[in-house]
């Protein structure tokens, strides 16, 4: 017996033929990208951080912040605070010294430098503020220092200038380009020669300021990107 296909069945069978060889052809693959670069991956994020950091077995400061990141990867490594940073610093019997905050910090921890930025504020034990839109605070020289426009109120006197740099605990600092006001004590003094306006100490007899550490210089000027 003799079988004839129908006009229509042969060409169902090559349409649907075609159709598969084209929906072959044109099946692509859309993988993402190879992950390469891990400079931006956190070893640690964490979130509402109210927590005591120490320094070689001794409880030096408390840290509060929103988010706290964590990155050994990025060179230098660092610690970012960029929803911002509340501080306090204690001495060895863990009295408060200083409180710290600003809108966004860096710490970058082999080089123990502190990169704070935006709405800087800071008040230590004998009631001194300092306010700018920067400060550094180098731990290997034990010194903060900032090239933004400063300002210092302490109860005594008022300081303003485009330079600041002190000692940790900024019982001793400096101001250049300096103006503000003054007691009369301090411009009369007694017949005695006024002291300089720019430099104030407040019961720290050392020599100061120390040569600044070389590998801190270039961060206070330079923008990195982050």
């Amino acid at each position: 017996m003799r079988v004839v296909a129908s006009p229509v069945v042969c060409c169902s069978v090559l349409l649907s033929g075609a159709l598969s060889v084209l929906s072959c052809a044109e099946e692509k693959e859309h993988p993402a990208p190879a992950i390469h670069d891990r400079d931006s991956v956190s070893v640690m994020v964490s979130y509402g951080v109210n927590t005591l950091v120490s320094d070689s077995g001794v409880i030096k400061y408390r840290i509060v912040t929103e988010r706290w990141d964590v990155n050994q990867i990025r060179v230098p490594s660092r610690w970012t605070f960029i929803k911002g940073l509340f501080m306090e610093q204690f001495d060895e019997r863990f009295h408060v010294q200083a409180y710290i905050q600003a809108d966004t910090a860096w710490y970058y921890d082999k080089l123990k430098l502190w990169e704070l930025r935006g709405r800087v504020r800071v008040r230590n034990v004998n009631g001194l503020r300092f306010s700018s839109e920067e400060l550094f605070w180098d731990g290997v020289m034990h010194e903060m220092y900032s090239n933004k426009f400063s300002r210092v109120v302490t109860p005594e006197r008022t300081l303003e200038g485009t330079y600041f740099r002190s000692d940790e605990y900024m019982t001793h600092y400096t101001v250049s380009n300096s103006r503000g006001s003054f007691v009369r004590s301090d411009i009369d003094g007694g017949g005695q020669q006024p002291a300089q306006p720019d430099t104030v100490s407040q019961g720290d007899t050392a020599q100061f300021p120390p040569p600044m550490r070389p590998a801190a210089v270039p961060r206070a000027s330079s923008s990195r990107q982050r």
